[in-house]
C-alpha cells in the first residue's frame, strides 16, 4: 500500500514535490507510526531552499516533529501496544557504542542521522521509528501540539540545560522564529526578563512573542540591552539563521555573561572574535536534546505551564504542503503544520 509524501529529492533550490511511496517495513525493535501531525521546521524551509549546511541522503521524505498512534509493534518492542498515542525523537540513527551515547548524550553522536534529511520523516500517513525514540502524549493533550515537542526541546536544552539563566536575568533572544519565540517562552518561565528582537518582516512573529510575556524591539536591540547599567544583558540567545548575528550579539552581552547559538547558519564570519575574550564571554553551541529533555516538555505542555497554541498558524493537508511552507518563508505565521490523514 502506498501513501503520498513531501520528498525533497535533490540537492537545489525548489527540489520538493509530493511523491508516493510504499508503506515501511519495520525491524524488530521498531514499531509502525500512523502520523496525525506534523510540524514544519525551518530546517525543512531551508532543505527547501537549498541553503542548509548539513548533508541529506536524497531522496528523502521531510519531516521530524510529529506524533500519531502506533499501528504495528516489532517482535523485540515492549511497554508500547498498538493505538498508543506516541511523540518520537529525532535520533533515527545512533551508535549506541558511541561514548556520546553511552553518556545518554545521543544527540551528540557524531554518526548520528535524523528523521527528514538522514532517514525518511513524517511528512507521509506512515513511518518506522525505533521504539527506544518513543514517548507517550498524554489524553488530554492534542497531537497538534504534541507534535511541537519536539522544538520545545531544542529551545529547552539551548535556555535550562546549556545557558545560566537566573531569575531576574535579563535576556535578549535573536531571531523570532520558531526555536526563538520558545527559547524566549522558557526563558520567561526561569523568571527572567526577556526581549526578543527581529526584522521589519518579522513583525506578525513579534506580536505573537508578546503574548509569551516577552519585549518585542525590530532591528536594533542595544538601547534595551544597556539601558540599565550601560553593561549588556546577561543571555543572548543566538536563534537566527544567519552567523553574522554573533557580531550584535558580543555587542549587546554584558562583561562575563554568556551566548547560546542555537540557529545554524552556513556562511563563514568575517569579523574578530576580540570582544569574546575582552569581555570574558562564555560562548556555548546548543544541538538538539535527549530523552529526559523530552520528559520534561511533555510534562510543561500537557500541564499548560507552556503553551504553543499561539505559533501554531494553521494546519494543512500533505498535498497543501507547498502553501505551508511559503507561509512560514514568508514569516506570516510562526509553526505551520500538516496533517497527512
Amino acid at each position: 500500500m502506498n501513501s503520498i509524501a513531501v520528498v525533497n529529492f535533490a540537492p537545489k533550490k525548489g527540489s520538493v514535490e509530493i511523491r508516493e511511496i510504499p508503506r515501511p517495513e519495520i525491524g524488530e525493535d521498531d514499531i509502525l507510526l500512523e502520523v496525525a501531525n506534523v510540524g514544519v521546521c525551518g530546517s525543512d524551509l531551508h532543505q527547501w531552499t537549498c541553503d542548509h549546511s548539513w548533508p541529506v541522503n536524497y531522496p528523502v521524505v521531510l519531516g521530524h516533529e510529529f506524533g500519531g498512534h502506533i499501528v504495528e509493534l516489532g517482535k523485540r518492542v515492549e511497554g508500547w501496544n498498538e493505538g498508543d498515542r506516541v511523540v518520537s525523537e529525532t535520533a533515527a540513527v545512533i551508535d549506541m557504542n558511541n561514548p556520546m551515547s553511552r553518556q545518554g548524550l545521543y544527540n551528540l553522536d557524531p554518526t548520528r542521522k535524523g528523521f527528514g534529511y538522514g532517514v525518511n520523516g513524517a511528512m507521509t500517513r506512515f513511518v518506522k521509528v525505533p521504539a527506544r525514540c518513543l514517548h507517550a502524549v498524554p489524553k488530554n493533550l492534542s497531537f497538534e501540539q504534541a507534535c511541537l515537542t519536539e522544538p520545545c526541546s531544542v529551545a529547552y536544552n539551548a535556555v535550562v540545560m546549556n545557558s545560566n539563566i537566573n531569575p531576574g536575568d535579563r535576556v535578549l533572544v535573536i531571531g523570532p522564529g520558531t526555536i526563538g519565540i520558545l527559547c524566549a517562552a522558557i526563558a520567561r518561565l526561569c523568571g527572567a526578563e526577556v526581549a526578543i528582537v527581529g526584522l521589519e518582516t518579522d513583525n506578525t512573529r513579534l506580536e505573537i512573542a508578546k503574548q509569551f510575556g516577552c519585549e518585542a524591539l525590530v532591528g536594533d536591540a542595544y538601547e534595551w540591552a544597556m539601558k540599565y547599567d550601560g553593561l549588556g544583558v546577561d543571555c543572548v540567545i543566538d536563534a537566527a539563521g544567519v552567523s553574522a548575528t554573533l557580531k550584535m550579539a558580543l555587542q549587546w552581552v554584558r562583561p562575563n555573561g554568556q551566548i547560546t547559538k542555537v540557529g545554524w547558519g552556513p556562511k563563514p564570519l568575517d569579523f574578530s572574535l576580540d570582544p569574546l575574550v575582552q569581555k570574558n564571554v562564555r560562548l556555548q553551541g546548543s544541538f538538539s536534546h535527549n530523552w529526559p529533555i523530552w520528559e520534561k516538555v511533555i510534562s510543561l505542555l500537557s500541564s499548560g505551564i507552556l503553551d504553543v497554541r499561539p505559533i501554531i498558524g494553521g494546519v494543512w493537508s500533505l498535498t497543501d504542503w507547498h502553501e505551508a511552507f511559503e507561509q512560514m518563508h514568508s514569516g506570516k505565521v510562526v509553526k505551520s503544520v500538516l496533517k497527512p490523514v
